[in-house]
């Protein structure tokens, strides 16, 4: 399993066969990002790991060919989202 935050919203999810999103992590060496956004705890192997998401690799894929799926955890609380939000624009600048 390769977790993933979706940003695109359902009805084009739906339409295209993709979801445009950000990869999440559960690196250790992300905690010196500045573009990566700590947003809860994990466990992973039966060990505690702190979750990242990786604002600077927006990314797309087929999420039919690829039989992807919600992550059992569902979404993020919004204000991890907020968050995410803000440092994704801060490289996109969009809004």
């Amino acid at each position: 399993m390769h977790p993933f935050l979706v940003l695109s919203p359902k009805s084009f999810n739906e339409k295209t066969s993709l979801v445009v999103g950000l990869p999440m992590t559960t690196a250790a060496y992300n905690a010196d990002n500045p573009f990566a956004v700590a947003v809860g705890h994990v466990e992973k192997r039966g060990q505690p790991k702190i979750s990242f998401v990786l604002c600077h690799q927006p990314k797309s894929f087929d999420w039919r060919a690829r039989g992807a799926k919600p992550h059992p955890f569902g979404a993020l609380d919004a204000v991890a989202f907020q968050e995410v939000c803000a440092v994704l624009n801060q490289i996109m600048q969009i809004a």
